[in-house]
């Protein structure tokens, strides 16, 4: 790819305090990392729904439906995986200072992409949530049937089948999938947020 030159950053007239202001509420990220089929993007969303209902201005990026607008041109290789997360981390950088909640649900393997994003945003702006889940457990549930396939050598380059998981060393939040009921889990977040003043 090429870079940009002759690119200079134009100030905007309206802060990210404003509209935090406006909204009534901060604005940040939460991660959701996780094996494929560990519970993500159904804790995202079912989050999102809860912050909607309590007027806190939210959007979810997810990982497949990324995949078919921004990142389409994006394989599974390491550096493709790289680049996905990097994207995604600058679009969500895009919202907070919109003063909105992303809610990303990303497996995001790599605990340096991870790094990558947490370092493009303020203190108390990257919210990490492990989605823990044994990959028995995924495999079971397998809702695309993504790991028979990556079992059969269909799929290559296949997270904690053919290519490694980098399990977060500190993440805010761990939600354990296979031990807590959807609602269980939502509620478990909620808390972590009120209790440190996001929402």
């Amino acid at each position: 790819m090429s870079k940009s030159t002759n690119v200079v950053w134009h100030e905007q007239s309206i802060t990210k305090e404003d509209r935090r202001e406006q909204n009534g509420h901060n604005s940040f990220v939460l991660w959701f990392t996780g094996l494929s089929g560990s519970g993500k993007s159904t804790l995202a969303n079912a989050i999102a729904a809860r912050l909607f209902n309590e007027n806190v201005r939210n959007y979810v990026l997810d990982g497949d439906n990324i995949r078919h607008g921004l990142n389409k041109d994006l394989g599974f290789s390491e550096a493709d995986r790289t680049e996905n997360i990097r994207r995604i981390g600058e679009v969500s950088k895009l919202f907070v200072d919109a003063g909105q909640v992303v809610l990303t649900a990303f497996i995001s393997p790599f605990q340096a992409d991870r790094k990558l994003v947490r370092d493009l945003l303020a203190e108390k702006e990257f919210i990490e949530v492990y989605v823990k889940c044994p990959i028995d457990t995924c495999e079971e549930r397998d809702p695309k049937g993504l790991y028979q396939k990556a079992r059969q050598g269909i799929i290559k380059d296949f997270t904690g089948i053919s290519s490694p998981y980098e399990e977060p060393e500190n993440p805010e939040i761990v939600i354990e999938t296979n031990n807590n009921t959807i609602e269980e889990s939502v509620e478990q977040v909620i808390a972590y947020l009120k209790e440190n003043n996001l929402i």
